[in-house]
């Protein structure tokens, strides 16, 4: 056996010899010239392999930056009808631009008309533009915020942002940055990561590649509250951490003046117009408050009949505009309340619905609801009973 072994092992060792020369008499045969550019690619190889990797190693918030410094001017997009989240995170990407010497404008859709999204606007002096069409983008790189589809505006389909940060769910990306977090209960968690991850002067900290305003930690606070039903709805570990960093740098008057702001009496109308008009069985709450001129009252009316007794899932829905607009909010763990929207309205044309699984919305056209298009249509009574259905999971 031993001689056997050793007789394999010498036959190997010619075999190896065999191979080896012929690479041995080439390398020998080259130019020192030649040989030195091989060593000098096989180096610069190397050195891009390591690069590559240590830019997709980067954390989310660097990685952010460093692409915004590619560009001198950007344009935030928010949703329409911008909420605090969405210009919370806008006026934080607006920081981090400035960091890098990018201009940002920030810009939305539709109009800012609840009383709390005003108060946020007015009270941290937030530079906001609206736009009608994409031609009135103030840059051709776009990055959008709260949001990770264009929309609310002629020429959106033909908009490709650049970046998308988002905690909502949906296909849409950017081009070269795609931070989309559906586990998070609000974007503006993502952003105090991000000025974390780029060591901006945010809480505790005092020294930082960059300052951070004080309205804007007392912004990204409320934006995270604001979405989440100040901790108690669809959120998750990482919003208590992210305001855990933000208390301690937060001004307590700006606070106090964006969340008790002064409410409107159409809205205190649509409120009564819930409590009392609501249909409720079992319990689920389903209440059509008819038309308004104020379509943000809609969710408020939601949030105020999820506080009655017994009721676990409620959605209410008004008309403005030839447009039935749809608010739903739910504590059942049965109901997914995006889902139960987008099942509800599913067969009526060109209706758009859907959301988290605590929280829901949705707009569908009047005209399409009645026949108009591929169907049949429905009468709001039936509508009505399709809510309940959905709400019931027999949709």
């Amino acid at each position: 056996m031993l001689n056997q072994s050793i007789s394999r092992r010498s036959a190997f060792l010619e075999m190896d010899v065999l191979v080896l020369e012929p690479i041995v008499d080439t390398a020998r045969s080259l130019e020192p010239l030649v040989l030195s550019l091989l060593v000098v690619a096989t180096v610069g190889v190397v050195l891009s392999g390591w690069w590559v990797v240590r830019w997709f190693r980067r954390p989310p918030g660097v990685h952010l930056q460093r692409l915004l410094a590619n560009y001198d001017d950007i344009a935030v997009l928010m949703h329409p009808n911008p909420d605090p989240d969405a210009m919370s995170c806008a006026m934080a990407i607006d920081e981090i631009a400035a960091s890098v010497g990018t201009d940002a404008t920030l810009q939305y859709t539709g109009e800012i008309r609840h009383q709390e999204n005003r108060a946020f606007r007015t009270v941290l002096d937030v530079d906001l533009e609206a736009i009608e069409s994409s031609s009135q983008l103030a840059a051709d790189a776009v990055v959008l915020v709260d949001h990770n589809t264009p929309r609310g505006f002629a020429g959106s389909q033909t908009v490709e942002p650049i970046a998308v940060i988002d905690h909502h769910p949906g296909n849409g990306t950017g081009t070269e940055f795609t931070d989309v977090r559906t586990e998070y209960g609000a974007a503006s968690t993502i952003l105090v990561e991000y000025l974390d991850e780029l060591d901006a002067s945010i809480g505790p900290r005092d020294t930082g590649r960059f300052d951070v305003t004080e309205a804007l930690v007392t912004g990204l606070l409320y934006g995270i509250l604001s979405d989440t039903n100040h901790l108690t709805n669809g959120c998750s570990r990482a919003e208590f951490d992210a305001c855990g960093v933000l208390f301690p740098s937060i001004d307590e008057d700006l606070l106090d003046r964006i969340a008790n702001p002064q409410v409107s009496d159409d809205v205190l109308q649509v409120k009564a117009t819930a409590i009392t008009e609501k249909r409720v069985e079992g319990p689920f709450a389903v209440c059509d408050v008819g038309e308004l001129s104020n379509v943000d009252a809609i969710p408020q009316a939601a949030d105020e009949l999820m506080q009655l007794e017994g009721v676990t899932a409620v959605i209410v829905y008004g008309e403005n505009d030839g447009t039935i607009h749809l608010s739903g909010r739910s504590r059942d763990d049965r109901v997914h309340m995006g889902e139960t929207l987008r099942h509800a309205t599913s067969d009526v044309p060109m209706a758009n619905a859907g959301g988290h699984a605590r929280m829901g919305g949705g707009q569908v056209s009047v005209d399409h609801m009645e026949g108009i298009g591929p169907s049949d249509g429905i009468t709001r009574a039936e509508f009505e009973d399709r809510l309940f259905s959905a709400l019931a999971g027999e949709r």
